[in-house]
């Protein structure tokens, strides 16, 4: 499964993140009203940016979110963890956008498109949300996303935070609100 694709859609172009971003994705990032629900609410400082930015590029996956009517980068995704056994998997998150952008549909429109390229690889597709993160947790169960028993703990902010796990089926999407 190609990772970091490029994904054009009607409004929205996903494209492999690059180092030459930096600029223009921290200052989508540096918004701390984008984190204030997140378990990561101190991810609009620089430093901590730079940790979670260089982290993207290292494990691969990361995408660059990008308005085509303007050539602005808009936001940041990933592809992460992929599986190829047993049907295979993939976890898609370390999603953010520009707040400009947010209730105009866009969160779903760039799911969409990463779930039609991961479900031409994968029979799964895997979402961890912060459990407190009440306005992520919504939107995952708007596209479709079923809550699993599963629960993350990781280091954010300096204090472990839980992660609650989210699954589509390749099946469940192609009959999903989504389809």
């Amino acid at each position: 499964m190609d990772r970091q694709p490029t994904l054009d859609g009607e409004r929205w172009l996903i494209r492999p993140l690059e180092a030459s971003d930096w600029d223009a994705l921290f200052d989508v990032a540096a918004d701390p009203l984008i984190w204030k629900v997140h378990p990561a609410h101190d991810r609009w400082q620089e430093p901590v940016f730079r940790v979670f930015f260089e982290d993207a590029l290292e494990k691969g996956g990361a995408l660059a979110i990008v308005d085509k009517a303007t050539g602005a980068i808009v936001g940041s995704s990933r592809f992460q963890d992929h599986d190829p056994a047993n049907g295979g998997s993939v976890d898609i998150g370390w999603t953010f956008l520009s707040r400009s952008v947010w209730g105009k549909g866009v969160n779903a429109a760039i799911k969409r498109m990463m779930l039609v390229h991961a479900f031409r690889h994968v029979e799964r597709v895997i979402f961890r949300v912060g459990e407190s993160n009440i306005i992520s947790r919504k939107a995952m169960e708007k596209i479709g996303g079923i809550q699993t028993d599963q629960v993350d703990v990781s280091m954010m902010a300096g204090v472990p935070q839980r992660h609650v796990v989210y699954e589509i089926t390749r099946e469940h999407f192609s009959a999903g609100p989504l389809a």
